[in-house]
C-alpha cells in the first residue's frame, strides 16, 4: 500500500511526542556520553524504551531463498571441505523480509529496506516505490536456475530508482545484496533501515552501531549475533527504538539524521528495535551510488562480524557464481539439472515451464539443513504484519505430515530420489511412540504439528497424516528408492504401528489432548477443524491401510491380510456415513429425489441428519448437510472409488453451482493470462479462515468475526485437474485435444495465481467483501501463506500427471485390492 509522503503528513502530535523525548534523553546525559557538533547529536543510549509492539512482515512473499546444499551420506554436513549456509531469506513488498539463521524458523530479521529523503520528502521503501522482481539467473527460455532475485524499486514520483541483486552465501551463514541508487533529481540520500527480530522475537532486541557495523542480538545469553555491514562507508549510523527513536522517527521532521544513538542499551535490556545508517548524498540528477551489503550470523559477536566480513571480501561475482553453481560449488542449477523430467515436464505447461522449475527450488528451499527432510508448509507468518512478535512463533515454518506427504510426492515426481527418501526417514520423529515426552495412550500415530527439530507445537489427531507416512513409503518402495530390505525394516519400525492405530485407534492423552480414537472417525481433517467421518481423511486411511497390506505380506507379516479386510469394508461403509441423500442444496436427481452427495464431515457418520458442525473462525456451525467440500475427490485420486460414479458426479456437480450464496458457495471463475477463464475453489462453504468482509481487517485482527471469510485456494485447481485426468482416462476420451483443453484449463489456472517472483499463494482474492489495506485484485495471492510448498506440490504433480498422462499420486494397488 502507498502512503504519502511522511514529511509533509506527519502527525504534529507525533512530532511533538518524538521531540520531548529527544530533549529529556539529551538532559539524561552526562558531558562525556554526549558529543555536539553543528551535524547530529552523539548519544550513547537512545531512548523510547521499548518501542512499538513488534509483528511479523507482510506474508505475501514475491521470493524466498537459500544455498543449495548437497546431502553427504543422507545429511547436511557441515565441514570446513563443506560448508553449509544455514540462512533463508524472503521478499514481500519490494524489500528484505524475514530471514532465519540456525533452523529454517528461527527469524532474525523482520525487515531491512531504505529511506530515501529528498527536498520535501522523506520515504520509506517499502510504502513510495513501485517494484519489479525478476530471478537473476534464467535459462534461454526465461526459466529460473536459481534462488537469486533481482528487484527493482522505482519513486511513484519517478526522483529515484533501487536496484537489489539479493541471495546467499553458499559458503557461509550470510546473505549478500547489492544494491544500487539512481538520483532522478538533485540531494537524494539513501538510509539504509534494518529491524532486527533476533531468534524469533522482536521484543527482546538489543541495537548497536560499532564502527561500520551495525550489530543485534538478544538480552539472553546463547542469543544469535547479526552483523550488517557494506563496502560503502556510512556517513552517519544511529540505533533505536522501533516508532520512538528509531531512524524513521528521526528522519520524518527534517529529513536528516539528527541523533546518532550509538546502542539501545548499556544495561542488558532489550525491546523492538531499528538500526539506521545514511549514505552519501547523491548531489546531481543521475548520480548512481552502488554497495555490496551482507549481513552475517554468528552465535557470538566475534564469528557474526568475522562471516560478515568474509562475505563482503569474497566479492559479488564470486558469491553470486558459487550460489548457481560453480566448479567449486555444485549450485542451483546442478540441482536443477540432476531432475531429469523437467524438461518433458515443461512441454505441458502454458509458460514454457517457468513455474515449474521455480517449484522445484522453492520446494527444495524448504527444507531445514539441521535436520535433513524436514520439509515446512511455507517460510512465511500468515497475516504477519498483524500477528505479534513478542513471543516466538513458526508461522508456517514447521512440519505437518500431509503437506509433508504432498511435497515428497512432488519430488518424486520431478525425479529427485534423494529428498522424499530423506524425508521418509525423517519421520520417524515426528511419530508418538511410549517415550514421547509426556504422551500416554496408544502410540503409532503422527503428530499434528511440530518444529524441525521434532518439538511438540500442536497434538490434535489427524488419521490421513497417520495414513500418508504409510502411502509415502509404499511409493518409494514402488519406485526403487527403497528396496525390498529397507522397506521391510521400516514397516516393522515404522509403518506397522501406524497402520495398528488406523484399525483400531485408542486413547490419546498429550497436553490438552485427552480422548479416544475410534477410526476411521477422525479427531481433525484435513483442514484441522472438525471430527467425525471426512471423505478425504477416510480416502488416505483406506490407502494407507492398502498400502500396508502389501508391504506387509512382503515381511510376511500375518497380519497384512487384515489391512487389505478394513479397507474394503470401509470402502462399502462411504455412503452410509458420508452420503446424504437428503439434501439441502436443491440438486434432484429425475425422480425428483434429492440427488446424494458427499458432505464435508458428518460429525456422527449420519449423513442424512440435521448435525452440525462446530463453530469455528468466528462461523457459526451448520446442518451438515450445507457444507460442500472438494475433499471427496482424493477417493478418485488414490483408487478407491472411479471417477464415474454418480455420487462422485453429483458432488461435483454441486461444487460446480456458482449460484450459491457466497458463504456456501466454492468455485469462483478467474481471467488467465491468454484471456481464458479458469476455475478456483475454496476449501469448503461457510469457511471463516480469511479476512473480514465488511471491515477488510486480517484473519482474527481484533478476535475472530462472523464476517470473516477462507478465501479460494490455489491448490484445489490441481485437484479438480487431477480429477477431471482420471474421468478423461475412465470414459476413454483422452486425446491429444482435450489434453490440451485440460492443461489450458487446470495447469493454466494454477499458473495464473502465481506472482511477479512465480511464488504460488495458500489463498487468493476471490472478490467477495471489503479488498482490505492492499487493495486486492481478482485473483492475487492475500496476506496468508506465500509461497505454500503444498501449492507449488500440487502444481508439479499436476504438470507429471498431465506428461505422463495418469494421475501421479495414484495407488493402482488400491484399485485391485478393492476389486476383490
Amino acid at each position: 500500500m502507498l502512503k504519502p509522503h511522511l514529511l509533509t503528513h506527519r502527525s504534529i502530535i507525533a512530532k511533538a511526542v518524538t521531540t520531548s523525548m529527544m530533549a529529556l534523553a539529551l538532559s539524561a546525559c552526562s558531558p562525556a556520553d554526549t558529543q555536539v557538533n553543528t551535524q547530529a547529536q552523539v548519544v550513547n543510549v537512545a531512548p523510547g524504551t521499548p518501542g512499538t509492539e513488534p509483528t511479523w512482515a507482510f506474508s505475501g512473499k514475491t521470493g524466498i531463498g537459500t544455498s543449495y546444499e548437497p546431502y553427504v551420506n543422507g545429511h547436511y554436513q557441515d565441514t570446513a571441505a563443506n560448508p553449509v549456509s544455514k540462512v533463508w531469506f524472503s521478499i514481500a513488498q519490494g524489500v528484505l523480509t524475514e530471514t532465519m539463521f540456525g533452523l529454517i524458523h528461527n527469524a532474525q530479521l523482520k525487515e531491512l529496506q531504505f529511506i530515501i529523503s529528498g527536498k520535501g520528502f522523506v520515504d520509506t521503501e517499502k510504502d513510495n516505490t513501485i517494484s519489479t522482481i525478476e530471478y537473476l539467473d534464467t535459462d534461454d527460455m526465461g526459466r529460473p536456475l536459481s534462488l537469486a532475485y533481482k528487484v527493482i524499486n522505482k519513486d511513484v514520483e519517478g526522483k529515484y530508482q533501487i536496484e537489489k541483486h539479493i541471495f546467499t552465501d553458499p559458503d557461509r551463514s550470510s546473505l549478500m545484496m547489492k544494491v544500487t541508487f539512481t538520483a532522478f533529481e538533485a540531494g537524494i540520500t539513501p538510509h539504509l533501515y534494518v529491524n532486527p527480530h533476533i531468534d524469533n522475537s522482536g521484543a527482546n532486541d538489543i541495537a548497536r552501531v560499532e564502527g561500520q557495523s551495525l550489530v543485534a542480538y538478544t538480552s539472553d545469553t546463547n542469543s544469535t549475533v547479526m552483523t550488517v555491514k557494506t563496502d560503502v562507508d556510512f556517513v552517519a549510523a544511529s540505533a533505536g527504538f522501533v516508532g520512538t527513536s528509531d531512524g524513521i522517527v528521526d528522519l520524518q521532521d527534517n529529513g536528516k539524521l539528527d541523533y546518532h544513538y550509538q546502542t539501545t542499551s548499556d544495561t542488558n535490556q532489550g525491546g523492538n528495535v531499528a538500526l539506521t545508517a545514511q549514505y552519501p548524498t547523491l548531489t546531481n540528477a543521475n548520480d548512481s551510488l552502488s554497495f555490496n551489503l551482507v549481513i552475517g550470523f554468528g552465535k557470538d559477536k566475534a564469528s557474526s562480524l568475522a562471516t560478515t566480513q568474509a562475505t563482503l571480501d569474497a566479492g559479488y561475482d564470486a558469491v553470486k557464481q558459487a550460489y548457481l553453481g560453480d566448479d567449486k560449488h555444485l549450485g542451483w542449477k546442478d540441482y536443477l539439472a540432476s531432475l531429469k523430467p523437467l524438461n518433458d515436464m515443461s512441454s505441458n505447461t502454458k509458460d514454457n515451464g517457468k513455474l515449474l522449475y521455480a517449484s522445484a527450488l522453492v520446494l527444495k528451499a524448504q527444507e531445514d539443513k539441521t535436520h535433513a527432510g524436514a520439509l515446512i508448509a511455507s517460510l512465511s507468518n500468515p497475516w504477519g504484519d498483524t500477528v505479534s512478535a513478542k513471543v516466538g512463533s513458526t508461522g508456517y515454518k514447521a512440519v505437518w505430515p500431509r503437506d509433508f506427504y504432498q511435497c515428497a510426492m512432488a519430488f518424486l515426481a520431478m525425479g529427485d530420489t534423494q529428498t522424499p527418501k530423506v524425508a521418509f526417514e525423517y519421520l520417524k520423529q515426528v511419530q508418538v511412540q511410549q517415550q514421547t515426552p509426556d504422551f500416554a495412550g496408544t502410540p503409532g500415530w503422527f503428530l499434528q504439528k511440530t518444529h524441525v527439530d521434532g518439538e511438540i507445537e500442536w497434538v490434535g489427531v489427524q488419521l490421513d497424516q497417520t495414513a500418508m507416512p504409510i502411502m509415502l513409503g509404499w511409493k518409494l518402495w514402488q519406485a526403487g528408492v527403497l528396496n525390498d530390505t529397507e522397506i521391510t525394516q521400516w514397516y516393522n519400525d515404522m509403518l506397522k504401528p501406524a497402520a495398528n492405530f488406523l484399525v483400531k485407534g485408542g486413547k490419546v492423552k498429550l497436553d490438552w489432548n485427552d480422548t479416544k480414537i475410534t477410526p476411521p472417525s477422525t479427531q481433525q481433517e484435513r483442514w484441522e477443524e472438525q471430527a467425525g467421518f471426512s471423505p478425504s481423511t477416510t480416502a488416505a486411511v483406506i490407502a494407507g491401510l492398502v498400502a500396508a497390506s502389501d508391504i506387509g505380506s512382503l515381511a510376511k507379516d500375518e497380519q497384512a491380510p487384515e489391512y487389505a479386510d478394513l479397507a474394503r469394508k470401509l470402502q462399502r461403509q462411504l455412503e452410509t456415513t458420508m452420503v446424504t441423500t437428503t439434501g439441502l442444496l436443491g440438486q434432484t436427481d429425475s425422480k425428483g429425489k434429492a440427488a446424494p452427495y458427499y458432505v464435508r464431515i458428518s460429525p456422527n457418520g449420519n449423513p442424512n441428519n440435521t448435525d452440525k458442525l462446530i463453530d469455528n473462525n468466528g462461523k457459526p456451525g451448520l446442518d451438515q448437510r450445507l457444507i460442500l467440500d472438494g475433499g471427496f475427490l482424493e477417493l478418485v485420486r488414490y483408487g478407491v472409488v472411479n471417477a464415474k460414479d454418480p455420487v462422485i458426479k453429483n458432488s461435483v456437480m454441486l461444487i460446480d453451482n456458482q449460484n450459491l450464496e457466497d458463504n456456501l458457495r466454492v468455485k469462483y471463475q478467474f481471467t488467465a493470462k491468454d484471456g481464458s477463464k479458469v476455475p478456483g475453489y475454496r476449501r469448503y462453504g461457510n469457511d471463516g479462515y480469511g479476512e473480514d468482509t465488511v471491515t477488510g481487517f486480517s484473519y482474527a485482527e481484533k478476535g475472530d468475526t462472523e464476517n470473516q471469510r477462507g478465501r479460494v485456494w490455489p491448490f484445489f485447481t490441481g485437484e479438480r485437474g487431477h480429477y477431471e485426468l482420471a474421468l478423461a482416462k475412465a470414459n476413454d476420451t483422452l486425446t491429444p485435444d482435450t489434453k490440451k483443453v485440460l492443461i489450458n484449463t487446470y495447469v493454466q489456472g494454477m499458473e495464473t495465481f502465481a506472482n511477479q517472483g512465480l511464488m504460488l499463494p495458500e489463498q487468493a482474492w476471490d472478490g467477495v467483501g471489503n479488498a482490505t489495506r492492499y487493495n486486492y485484485k481478482m485473483g492475487q495471492g492475500t496476506n496468508t501463506a506465500t509461497p505454500l510448498a503444498w501449492t507449488h506440490a500440487e502444481y508439479v504433480k499436476l504438470v507429471r500427471s498431465m506428461t505422463d498422462e495418469k494421475v501421479w499420486d495414484f495407488y493402482p494397488v488400491v484399485q485391485q485390492t478393492l476389486a476383490k
